[in-house]
């Protein structure tokens, strides 16, 4: 152990060791040792997380709710998510002020101040009435509730899921206007398929770019006919994830990539519960990150956070969980503790898209905001993850009591 990684076990202790489960190195700067993403100007630090689900109860708490009537079998009206949630937790008051959804999660944001803000949005926002029939589940959040997107400064909202066109190719229509009218990137749908298969590019001034490309997968749902194509509005659709579709994905990545572009493959796929990783995902993972020159492999569709994996020294993150939703006080499949979430902040070297750190950032969801989780819970979802990208040769430990790291070989 070099001196100063031992200086820094004997002045802080445990969080020294927290800090060196980093896997990555790190510098001094006047005598104090910092992680990863406290050095190093000239590295990316990426915010990303699950499926923000802002429709039905969470939409009818925000200022301007759409007309509450729903079209599932067993709920008609969504202010019932409402008062589930308070049967739980206590009252919500309303209306809700734009940023209250996102809780503590504002302050985490500050914090760290990432460079791009990634999430999967999994709701239309539109005024639309045109229902997908048979659908079963249709949420919609009204634009004028938008600001509680900007309220948190999302850069990107991927839209490659089993929801954004739940009323319809109105609806798509009206999500993208939107969205465009915020100063909001969207990837992974569009008004055709040249659109729906364009990346999110963020700009950012002398470190490079971040291309973000969403991608949908029908383990998660997504309705074959949502598919886009050359003359017709949906979804980046992938048709399986052979070896065959990564070939063609890597032939248009390769075109776009430039030097020290930082590039991000959103994918919407699997079910909702359970923790096992099937094959055919792992390996589409890794050809990605191979062959398509991917430096982020940004999973979600899971309810809740499943396991990690460093590549090749490229992040692949198999399924973020839910982060925002309404499923307070709805009962079943308590032991996967859907209503713990985490954030996640990834430290990339733009040189090379390297992993130099990742944190992530228990919190839980109560009364339809984010809030921290108690000790316990801290202790669970460390535990939880440990166990699961065990699997796959990381280790995750506490870098304080609010902080958990990736460490990986």
């Amino acid at each position: 152990m070099n001196p100063s990684r031992r200086k820094l076990l004997q002045c802080f202790g445990s969080a020294g060791l927290g800090l060196l489960a980093a896997g990555a190195p790190f510098r001094q700067i006047h005598d104090k040792e910092v992680s990863p993403m406290e050095q190093a100007p000239r590295r990316i630090t990426l915010f990303l997380c699950g499926d923000v689900m802002t429709g039905r109860g969470i939409d009818q708490i925000l200022p301007k709710p759409s007309a509450p009537h729903l079209y599932e079998p067993y709920v008609r009206n969504a202010k019932i998510y409402i008062k589930l949630a308070e049967r739980l937790n206590g009252p919500i008051a309303q209306p809700a002020d734009f940023s209250y959804i996102w809780g503590e999660a504002l302050a985490e944001l500050d914090r760290t101040g990432p460079d791009v803000r990634i999430v999967n949005l999994e709701t239309a926002i539109t005024t639309s009435d045109d229902y997908w029939p048979d659908k079963g589940i249709n949420y919609r959040m009204h634009p004028a509730n938008s600001p509680c997107l900007t309220a948190a400064r999302i850069d990107c909202c991927v839209l490659a899921n089993n929801h954004v066109i739940d009323w319809g190719y109105k609806g798509l229509a009206e999500t993208l206007e939107v969205l465009q009218q915020a100063s909001l990137k969207t990837a992974g749908a569009g008004r055709n398929s040249r659109e729906a298969e364009a990346p999110a590019v963020m700009n950012l001034a002398g470190k490079g770019r971040v291309l973000v490309f969403g991608f949908g997968c029908d383990s998660s749902g997504i309705p074959t006919e949502w598919a886009a194509a050359d003359d017709k509005p949906g979804v980046n659709r992938l048709p399986d994830l052979s070896s065959e579709t990564c070939h063609r994905l890597r032939n248009r990545l390769r075109r776009i990539k430039q030097a020290r572009d930082i590039v991000v493959a959103s994918i919407h796929w699997g079910g909702n519960w359970g923790y096992a990783i099937p094959d055919q995902q792992r390996r589409f993972a890794h050809a990605l990150i191979d062959e398509a020159g991917v430096d982020i492999v940004h999973g979600h569709s899971s309810h809740h956070p499943k396991a990690a994996e460093v590549y090749r020294g490229k992040l692949i993150l198999y399924g973020c969980g839910d982060f925002i939703n309404d499923y307070e006080g709805i009962e079943g499949y308590e032991s996967y503790r859907g209503d713990l979430v985490l954030m996640y902040f990834a430290t990339m070297n733009p040189a090379d898209g390297t992993l130099s750190g990742l944190e992530m950032i228990p919190l839980h969801m109560r009364r339809f905001r984010l809030d921290r989780p108690s000790e316990k819970d801290f202790r669970w979802m460390r535990e939880r993850l440990e166990r699961e990208s065990g699997k796959f040769g990381g280790a995750v430990e506490a870098l304080d009591d609010r902080r958990l790291v990736l460490r990986w070989r």
